[in-house]
């Protein structure tokens, strides 16, 4: 996508080098701990594969969702600026709701406990996908706002981003960000063995998502009312985790009561046979 890294006299684009460099590393963190993590590496490569098409569906069919405006409707059926449309824009969450949806359907085909899975694994999904946003800088795709301050960047000619003009660096800012959630993630499970990770990730990345769409300026975001697509996604987002989160907590402190006054009843049972 536009910048190129030459390598044996061969041109890579540097956008597809570094998605593919942070799934190769995601995927080496998960055979790294995945002792730790309880997961069976035939499983999980086998959720991941469902997983990369859904993504791939996904994130592609809501780019086209939100481009309806833009797209060029009598051209439609003609092969290049079909195949235009088909090669270039993906929307992350349409890739993260796609995956995670055939993740699913792995499960029930082959009889896996995906939700299990999802929750050991879901720290390298931030992890990945910062190297993801360090492509669309280097290719200029989802770039900031007009800035003039500190850490303004220029983009050249032939970039998605508006070229000659000082803008703002979102996508490095978010790539940073996706490594800090990543890390708290990774601490959460590996540590803590938190249960609540996918909550966690989703409210997260939720606010961050949103807060970081006020510094976005690259167009065909589609805008709803006060909010671009992927605010309003991510208001649901956030709001439906906590809402889990909250149901989740309750039923478990309920659990733990109920099989406390069992005991308790068990101990009590017991106590009297023993008196008589």
């Amino acid at each position: 996508m536009h910048v190129f890294i030459e390598f044996l006299g061969r041109r890579i684009p540097a956008y597809g080098l570094l998605i593919t460099t942070g799934g190769i590393l995601a995927n080496l963190l998960a055979l790294l701990f995945r002792k730790k993590l309880k997961i069976d590496t035939d499983n999980l490569i086998l959720l991941e594969a469902y997983m990369l098409i859904g993504a791939l569906v996904g994130s592609k069919g809501l780019y086209l969702i939100t481009a309806v405006p833009y797209i060029e409707w009598n051209r439609i059926f003609e092969p290049s600026y079909l195949m235009l449309l088909l090669q270039g824009g993906f929307v992350f969450y349409g890739g993260l709701f796609g995956g995670l949806a055939m993740i699913f359907l792995a499960g029930k085909i082959h009889k896996i406990d995906a939700v299990y899975y999802i929750k050991k694994v879901i720290f390298l999904c931030p992890f990945a996908h910062a190297f993801g946003r360090l492509g669309c800088f280097m290719a200029g795709c989802c770039y900031g706002i007009p800035y003039h301050g500190p850490g303004a960047v220029v983009f050249p000619e032939n970039s998605f981003a508006v070229p000659g003009i000082e803008l703002f660096p979102v996508q490095l800012l978010e790539s940073g960000t996706l490594f800090v959630i990543s890390l708290i993630l990774g601490i959460l499970t590996l540590r803590f063995e938190s249960d609540y990770t996918i909550e966690t990730y989703l409210i997260l990345y939720g606010i961050d998502r949103f807060l970081l769409e006020y510094l976005r300026y690259d167009e065909g975001r589609g805008i709803y009312g006060p909010f671009s697509t992927s605010q309003w996604i991510s208001l649901i987002a956030v709001t439906a985790a906590i809402v889990v989160l909250i149901l989740r907590k309750r039923k478990k402190k309920n659990d733990s009561l109920q099989k406390k006054d069992r005991s308790e009843s068990d101990g009590n049972e017991a106590d009297r046979n023993q008196a008589i």
